[in-house]
C-alpha cells in the first residue's frame, strides 16, 4: 500500500477520508458494507500505474471518516451521502468524474447519476444493478414478503439489535463471515441462529482475503462499530420516501455494468430476467455492457480483481 496518500477533507458538515493516488483523470471509487477504502486496494494500484488519479473514500459512517451521527440513521439517506460525494467532487476541483460502485457504494453510485448526472462522466458499477423506485410498495417491506423477517436487510432494522449480535460474535469473525460470502442463495440471519450453525467455528481465509486484510478492515470496525454501514440499511424506507421525485425517472450517464454469477443481488427472484430482457436498459438507457463473471461471487473487488481491474480500464479508455 506504499505510495497511497490518506488525507482528510470537510464535505457536507463531515470529515472525509480518502485514499489516493496517481495522476490523470479522476475515478472515484465507492465501497460497500461491511467494507472500506481498502476494498478497492487492487484497483487503486492499477489504475494509478495506468494513468489514473484514484479516489477511494470511507463513506459517511465508515473507517476514518468522522461527523456523521452514528446514533440517527436518519443521517445514512442516499440525499446525504450524495451531498458528501458531490461536495468531495466540488473540493478536490473536478467538473465531472468517472465513478465505480460496488454493493452499497453501487446503489449510492446509481443515486448520484440519478440526482447529478452532470457530474460523473461515466460509470462502472459492479453486484448491484439499478432498481426502479416501485411507488406502491417499500423497499423492507418487498424484502419481507419476499424473504420473511429473517433476511438479512429486515433484520437490520431495529437501532442497536444488530450490533449486540456482533459484539457478542466478535468484529473479526462477523467481517470473515460477510466477506467470505458465496452463496447465491438469499442471506438469513435468524436471531437464535446468525450466520448458520456454527458461526463461531473457524472460517478459513481464501487466497484472496489474507489475515493482514481483516486486521485491517477489524481496526477500523473496531474503532467505529457496525452502526454507520447498518444505518444506510434503516434508511431503506425513508429513502424510498424521499425518492419520490425521481420515479421511473432514467439514470442517463454511459454505464458498464459487472457482476458475478453466484452473486446474492445477482440471484435475488427475476433479477437475472430484468438485467439480461431489457428492464436494465429501459432504465439506463446509455447501458453499453452487462459482464456476467462466471465462478466470481459478491466481493469481486478482492476476489477476482485482475478481471474487474481489465472491465473497469477497458471501459474508462473509451472516454
Amino acid at each position: 500500500m506504499e505510495g497511497i496518500n490518506h488525507k482528510m477533507i470537510t464535505v457536507n458538515g463531515i470529515n472525509m477520508h480518502i485514499a489516493e493516488m496517481g495522476e490523470g483523470p479522476i475515478v472515484l471509487l465507492l465501497h460497500g458494507f461491511p467494507e472500506l477504502w481498502y476494498s478497492w486496494r487492487h484497483q487503486i494500484l492499477f489504475l494509478a500505474a495506468h494513468g489514473y488519479r484514484v479516489i477511494a473514500p470511507d463513506l459517511r459512517g465508515y473507517g476514518d471518516t468522522t461527523g456523521a451521527p452514528l446514533h440517527d440513521p436518519t443521517k445514512f439517506t442516499t440525499l446525504h451521502v450524495v451531498g458528501d460525494l458531490v461536495a468531495l467532487i466540488d473540493a478536490i476541483g473536478a467538473d465531472k468524474v468517472f465513478v465505480v460502485g460496488h454493493d452499497w457504494g453501487a446503489i449510492i453510485a446509481w443515486k448520484l447519476c440519478l440526482f447529478r448526472p452532470d457530474k460523473v462522466k461515466a460509470l462502472v458499477n459492479l453486484s448491484v444493478h439499478f432498481s426502479p423506485r416501485n411507488p406502491h410498495l417499500k423497499v423492507v417491506e418487498s424484502f419481507r414478503a419476499m424473504y420473511g423477517d429473517d433476511h438479512y436487510i429486515c433484520r437490520f432494522q431495529e437501532p442497536g439489535e444488530i450490533e449486540a449480535v456482533f459484539a457478542n460474535i466478535g468484529t473479526k469473525q462477523v467481517l470473515k463471515k460477510f466477506l467470505t460470502h458465496c452463496d447465491p442463495d438469499a442471506f438469513y440471519f435468524p436471531k437464535d441462529d446468525p450466520f448458520g450453525d456454527k458461526y463461531k467455528s473457524p472460517v478459513t481465509l481464501p487466497s484472496w482475503l489474507t489475515e493482514e486484510d481483516i486486521d485491517y478492515f477489524a481496526r477500523k470496525f473496531e474503532q467505529t462499530g457496525f452502526s454507520g454501514g447498518v444505518n444506510y440499511y434503516r434508511c431503506l424506507d425513508l429513502d424510498w420516501e424521499l425518492e419520490a421525485p425521481w420515479t421511473n425517472a432514467k439514470v442517463n450517464v454511459p454505464v458498464k455494468f459487472v457482476v458475478g454469477d453466484l452473486d446474492l443481488v445477482y440471484n435475488i427472484p427475476h433479477a437475472k430476467e430484468y438485467i439480461h430482457n431489457g428492464g436494465f436498459h429501459k432504465y439506463v438507457p446509455l447501458l453499453e455492457e452487462v459482464v456476467v463473471i462466471e465462478g466470481a461471487a459478491h466481493f469481486i473487488t478482492q476476489e477476482v480483481p485482475d478481471e474487474v481491474n481489465k472491465h473497469i480500464f477497458d471501459f474508462l479508455q473509451k472516454f
